[in-house]
């Protein structure tokens, strides 16, 4: 099969998903108001709370959320083949991903931009509060301890990336002056922005940094994580529109254009997909496509973790509530085409199919890895870009979107590790709730080897977890709309799908860390199970009690957003 025809499927659904589906959840089911007055404007500080325009605020929420992960999941998923890993991706994107993120972004904005976890305490119970706060913190720590492995497996492999991804940094600084403090027009901005940063890659190309055995006394791998900590935590605790608007919406404005380069090249060359619709011919070892497709394929589909950066940093900028639909909606579909261009070039950059197994050789082989190799081999088909070129390109984009939500991660979990230290009656200021963050995660990272094998040590719990989280949020919106007597049902299907898949899958995996005798993890499973299954009949408990109750209308949640507690 021509990967053409796969492209202009997936780019019609996800197109028409935005155009149809989400005009009906922002007008018929959230009701979005224009003259809402959002958190931004409520509580502006100039550092957490600041009214964005919707294109850069995009830019943030979409990095942010994007990371590696729909890159990895769907390169990993195609050894399942091809069609399974094309209709999650599709499917989920429209009617799982862009309701959930969109939902998860409207519940924090009538509630003074609080976090799912502390929103989980208002309209599920304060057990499901606390239980809910665990399974985000362990999900965050899953977050930033590999994706700091992966980029610093990303530095090493592809050299010619370390340049552009840090001098990314500048870019953004050089960005935020210009918009906030001069006031340059975005377009002209913007053009700068993404010209200087290309630059920087061409620049990255020609001069690969590979760092010596010995860096301050450490080695490459072990100093790469350090570093990316170091920033990570400089970046949670700078004044958002600083550093964390800018670099996120420029990268956003990149992948856009990555790709646009890799879109374009298979306009242009349509190169076959190798790989089989189904693959029957499994490497020993692969566990059964239901139910770990839909937990290797998380973000890219639909995935928790975007509840908690829509509900912890994302709703804290939202400028008008109308901006919602195209922030979060649209941002989960920014989403989906990364994870259409990973299935696209895990199947079809290589010549055979002999090729393709030769890589997929084991059900973790494929991810970045793939996703960089076989798109460049696409460009470089399509478009005759130079395949180092076209891998330094894609590698640089993989590093920038794990970078942006490694240091969203970090600022949510401060978020976390503060909300919890309120509900202990501890006051835990930026420094030490940052400090605390960056322990916990080195100590992950580390916790195997100077390498940060660590970092990936957990990771198989990622996940399943993601998915948990995911029908958790949903819940929360559920009980919201029923309580205001709108249709829940956009909620509670994908709801009940998502939880049912990833129990079923966190089960399996149990017996598989049983046999492994990895009792580290076992034990963090069997935690992340109960907590999930507690919070769901809570969940389900607060449903039938708002089924109950009086209907709530929009002034309830005026008084929700006037309150200093956030607490009507």
């Amino acid at each position: 099969m021509s990967s053409l025809w796969l492209l202009l499927i997936g780019l019609a659904m996800m197109a028409g998903g935005y155009a149809v589906y989400a005009k009906f959840l922002a007008q018929r089911i959230y009701r979005l108001d224009p003259a809402w007055a959002t958190p931004a404007h409520q509580l502006e500080d100039g550092v957490d709370y600041v009214p964005t325009n919707k294109f850069i605020l995009w830019g943030h929420h979409f990095t942010s959320v994007a990371g590696a992960a729909p890159i990895v999941g769907p390169a990993v998923a195609v050894i399942w083949g091809w069609l399974p890993a094309f209709l999650w991706v599709t499917i989920g994107t429209v009617f799982f991903a862009g309701m959930h993120d969109l939902g998860a972004l409207w519940a924090s904005v009538r509630n003074r931009g609080q976090s799912i976890g502390t929103l989980s305490g208002r309209y599920i119970g304060a057990r499901g509060r606390n239980l809910f706060l665990v399974v985000i913190f362990l999900l965050l720590l899953m977050v930033v301890a590999a994706f700091a492995v992966v980029i610093k497996n990303l530095f090493i492999a592809t050299p010619t990336s370390v340049i552009p991804a840090w001098g990314a940094i500048l870019v953004a600084l050089l960005v935020g002056q210009m918009i906030y403090r001069f006031k340059i027009n975005l377009i002209l901005t913007t053009v700068l922005g993404v010209g200087l940063l290309y630059g920087l890659i061409l620049v990255g190309d020609a001069y690969p940094v590979e760092l010596a055995d010995s860096t301050l006394g450490m080695s490459p791998a072990t100093f790469w994580i350090v570093a990316l900590f170091v920033y990570a935590g400089i970046a949670s605790v700078l004044p958002v529109w600083l550093l964390l608007q800018p670099r996120d919406y420029i990268n956003g404005v990149q992948l856009f254009i990555g790709l646009g380069i890799l879109y374009g090249a298979v306009l242009l060359s349509a190169p076959a997909i190798v790989a089989p619709a189904f693959n029957s011919n499994v490497p020993d070892g692969t566990p059964s496509l239901v139910p770990l497709l839909f937990v290797t394929i998380a973000c890219g589909a639909i995935s928790g973790f975007h509840g908690t950066v829509a509900s912890g940093t994302t709703s804290k900028q939202l400028d008008q509530e109308t901006d919602a639909k195209f922030v979060g909606y649209f941002g989960a579909v920014g989403e989906g085409l990364l994870a259409l261009g990973a299935i696209l070039a895990a199947t079809a950059g290589y010549q055979t199919l002999a090729q393709w197994e030769e890589v997929y050789t084991a059900f973790n082989d494929g991810g970045v890895a793939a996703f960089v190799e076989g798109g460049g081999n696409i460009v470089n088909a399509g478009l005759g870009i130079p395949v180092s070129l076209s891998a330094t390109i894609l590698a640089t984009m993989a590093v920038l979107f794990a970078a942006t939500t490694m240091d969203t991660g970090v600022r949510l979990m401060r978020f976390v590790v503060q909300e919890s230290g309120e509900l202990l009656g501890l006051r835990i200021n930026v420094w030490v709730g940052t400090a605390l963050v960056l322990a916990f995660g080195l100590g992950l990272t580390f916790s195997a080897g100077a390498g940060g094998e660590g970092g990936m040590r957990i990771w198989p719990l990622f996940g399943t977890t993601n998915q948990l989280l995911a029908s958790l949020t949903l819940s929360i919106v559920a009980v919201m709309l029923i309580r205001k007597r709108r249709n829940p049902w956009p909620a509670v299907v994908p709801l009940v799908f998502v939880f049912t898949m990833a129990l079923y899958a966190a089960i399996v995996q149990l017996g598989t860390l049983r046999d492994d005798e990895d009792w580290l993890l076992l034990a963090i499973d069997a935690i992340i199970i109960l907590a999930a299954v507690w919070v769901a009949v809570e969940a389900v408990m607060a449903m039938r009690r708002a089924q109950r109750e009086d209907p709530e209308g929009d002034d309830a949640d005026l008084v929700q957003a006037q309150t200093p507690t956030g607490r009507s």
